[in-house]
């Protein structure tokens, strides 16, 4: 038998299969030179060892056995008073936390190596680095990119190559993040070129993904693409599911974006079903949007909006835990989707009819307005917009020759005409909003005495939201050409309110009154007023 392979070559060899994504032989490597360094007593090759075997564990989702190792490495190097391994064990548990979501914890970690005076520029420049990331997902971009910075400056003091190439792929992210793309471009080149001397496969697929995000931004889709490929293919080999999930996402956006809603789809599905596997919640949400937007460039508006609340439902539970990047930047990009997708969808209802174009979108505009007048909050406008855009769904259901009569309806087709609410809801059955909408796209019809329909609410049985949008929907429909009547003036318009005011609650009305006003007015065709003749706006 020959003799026993010195631990400390094990564990250089376990590095170079690592930084190859050949991970089982590295993990098998590193397993033997923990095992060898325990016989021998090599404390401190130990230590090292153990590191890094809790990074690659880790980074295959084996979240429990890596911190593990990651605290066995830190009571090693605390054992033999080395501070600079306990400082690097201490760092890799905060990256570990940083990538699980526990900000505050990975910061405190940080800073306290930091404070315990970093032991090493080489292990100072790694941890200004990550507090950058955490910064970054903050959505502190100067932070970041001044942390980055200072970390890019200690590595190239070392003449630290690989840890330059990091910075460099981190000022990427970053300046992206600010849009300036330009600058972005040229980090993740230079990272992505250091990354391939060393052999480091799996930052080479880092920058590839996040360099076909820029790509695709800025519309050079085929660069998106290649990118998104071979970065798909590295994280395939390496096991990383996660990053294999998003390579997925950018590869269905840029399917998306040229036209090829199929392959779009595939792709943006496989990209949910790895996230939601590997438990990366925020792929996973930003995957459903994506795939949304498929949905509505397809005009399935109802499966669309099903994937959009499942979206909004999964950035709730990233703000609930404090997870990753920015959450409320994008649920505002997520609720911009939202209302993109409604109005698309209320004003496909009435494009085939010339009469009723732009209808939706001047009752939600004015409808806000009087929201704001009551003093209702954000969640409560939303609502009311979205339930504005909506309002009408059940028309898609009314004979045309009905909703387009110039005459005087029977009472058999008004009676068709007061199911359209009725039919929006159920229209909507399947599909569970963020918003309580529904209420409005129901009862915009009820009046405060009783006489309204469907379901002949009184008083306070209405909701507010619905009486809102009722009272706008009115205005709108009197002061809009008609088949069978021209617009009425805004005076007689309001007028007509008046003499009706007791159709809605005086807090309503007044609040309407005060903004009337500041109503849109725009001498477009809209929707019907009130009474048998209308077309129930």
């Amino acid at each position: 038998m020959g003799a026993a392979r010195p631990v400390a070559d094990l564990v250089l060899s376990a590095r170079e299969q690592e930084r190859a994504g050949c991970i089982p032989e590295a993990i098998e490597r590193y397993e033997a030179a923990i095992a060898q360094a325990e016989r021998e007593g090599e404390r401190t090759i130990l230590a090292e060892a153990l590191r890094r075997l809790a990074a690659v564990r880790h980074q295959r989702e084996e979240r429990e056995r890596a911190r593990e190792l990651c605290q066995r490495s830190h009571d090693v190097a605390c054992a033999i008073g080395n501070e600079l391994l306990a400082g690097e064990a201490l760092n890799a548990l905060g990256v570990m936390l940083v990538r699980e979501g526990e900000l505050a914890q990975a910061q405190d970690v940080f800073l306290r190596i930091l404070q315990l005076g970093g032991a090493s520029s080489g292990l100072r420049a790694r941890v200004e680095q990550n507090l950058g990331v955490v910064a970054n997902i903050h959505g502190d971009l100067d932070e970041a990119n001044a942390r980055y910075a200072r970390s890019l400056r200690e590595y190239q003091e070392l003449d630290d190559e690989h840890g330059c190439a990091l910075a460099y792929h981190n000022l990427g992210m970053v300046s992206a993040d600010r849009h300036l793309y330009d600058d972005a471009d040229r980090y993740f080149r230079q990272s992505l070129e250091v990354a391939e001397r060393a052999g480091d496969v799996h930052l080479q697929g880092l920058c590839l993904l996040n360099h076909a995000e820029v790509h695709a931004t800025v519309k050079r889709f085929e660069d998106a693409r290649r990118n998104a490929e071979a970065a798909l293919a590295i994280f395939d080999q390496l096991g990383a599911r996660v990053a294999k999930a998003d390579a997925y996402r950018v590869i269905g956006v840029v399917y998306r974006e040229t036209g090829r809603p199929a392959l779009a789809e595939s792709r943006l599905r496989s990209a949910i079903q790895l996230a939601s596997a590997a438990g990366s919640v925020l792929c996973e949400a930003e995957s459903t949007r994506e795939l949304a937007v498929v949905y509505q460039g397809m005009g399935r508006n109802q499966e669309a909006l099903s994937l959009l609340n499942a979206a909004h439902r999964l950035f709730n539970r990233l703000d609930a835990r404090i997870d990753l990047v920015n959450v409320r930047g994008r649920v505002i990009e997520l609720e911009g989707t939202y209302f993109a997708v409604v109005r698309d969808w209320g004003q496909s209802i009435e494009s085939s009819d010339s009469y009723t174009f732009g209808h939706c979108e001047r009752v939600a505009e004015n409808a806000v307005f009087v929201a704001q007048t009551l003093g209702l909050d954000e969640a409560q406008r939303t609502a009311i917009r979205l339930g504005a855009y909506l309002h009408d769904l059940g028309k898609v259901k009314v004979p045309h020759e009905i909703l387009n009569k110039p005459g005087k309806l029977t009472k058999d087709e008004f009676e068709i005409i007061q199911m359209h609410p009725v039919w929006g809801i159920e229209m909507l059955a399947s599909v569970e909003f963020p918003w309580d909408l529904k209420p409005i796209i129901r009862w915009h019809h009820e009046k405060y005495d009783g006489t309204g329909y469907p379901d002949r609410l009184m008083g306070d049985e209405i909701p507010v939201s619905a009486q809102i949008v009722g009272i706008v929907d009115v205005y709108d429909a009197l002061t809009t050409t008609r088949s069978y009547r021209p617009a009425l003036s805004h005076e007689v318009a309001v007028e007509e309110i008046v003499r009706c005011r007791r159709s809605w609650s005086a807090p309503v009305f007044e609040a309407f009154m005060s903004s009337v006003g500041d109503l849109s007015n725009a001498e477009s065709p809209a929707d019907g007023g009130q009474g048998q003749e209308s077309r129930a706006a």
